[in-house]
């Protein structure tokens, strides 16, 4: 290899040496940034770095759609978890929520219930889930929506985390079987107990629905695209980060 080669590879090396060390994070690639299943995997969770504050998140699906990305932006500033599963509707929850805040102290407890709530299902229906809203059994009533969420707050009033409530997101027309409409109803039900108890909220249901049109993921489907989940994560990373902050 000639000098001006040499010279050539080698400050090209402690270019990039010298760009990594600065971490100028605008300008690297993804490979660099994300390193990990758990930024790829919802249900891969990162290793603890006891230096960094722990974020958990729990709710369904829509959750597990932006977990990933949430992990990404909050990057170098917070480990991101999630509950092994979806948390499918209030009561599940409640059963399941000594087993999935374990040992581990948290900082943030990001949290939702409702889409599975509201949703009405009939083991003969051959949507999937069994979802039908004209013959199925709705999963819980008002009341015990109400009273699952009392004392899921209770529960999570024990730690000495810093909560924060996400509403439920918008149920389209045409959803196969859930009512359009009930998701208010149920935000409703939630954001009285949280006000009364002095939880931060965040209403992601009033954000999805500036874009509504845009991310979601098919015609009458409660899901998001990837564009979706990722401009939901936006408003989940600027909350927890809020919260932090504070």
């Amino acid at each position: 290899m000639n000098q001006s080669i040499q010279t050539l590879v080698c400050g090209t090396f402690l270019l990039v040496t010298t760009f990594r060390a600065t971490g100028a994070e605008e300008l690297a690639s993804r490979e660099e940034l994300y390193a990990g299943k758990e930024f790829s995997k919802a249900f891969v969770n990162p290793p603890d770095d006891p230096e960094r504050p722990n974020v958990l998140l729990i709710g369904d699906s829509i959750s597990i759609g932006y977990t990933v990305e949430v992990r990404k932006r909050l990057k170098g500033k917070a480990d991101v978890y999630r509950i092994p599963t979806n948390g499918k509707f209030a009561a599940y929850g409640l059963d399941n929520l000594d087993l999935w805040l374990g040992g581990r102290s948290w900082d943030v407890i990001h949290y939702n219930w409702g889409l599975w709530d509201i949703c009405y299902r009939n083991p003969e229906s051959t949507n999937q889930g069994h979802r039908d809203k004209v013959s199925g059994t709705l999963t819980a009533t008002p009341d015990q929506y109400r009273q699952s969420m009392e004392k899921i707050v209770s529960r999570f009033r024990k730690t000495d985390a810093k909560l924060i409530w996400c509403s439920t997101t918008p149920v389209p027309e045409c959803e196969a079987g859930r009512k359009a409409g009930d998701e208010i109803k149920c935000n409703l039900i939630a954001e009285k107990i949280m006000k009364k108890h002095g939880i931060s909220i965040n209403d992601l249901h009033a954000y999805a629905l500036l874009r509504l049109s845009e991310i979601q993921q098919k015609k009458g489907d409660v899901h998001f695209s990837a564009q979706g989940y990722s401009y939901l994560a936006e408003k989940v990373v600027l909350e927890v980060s809020t919260t932090l902050s504070e």
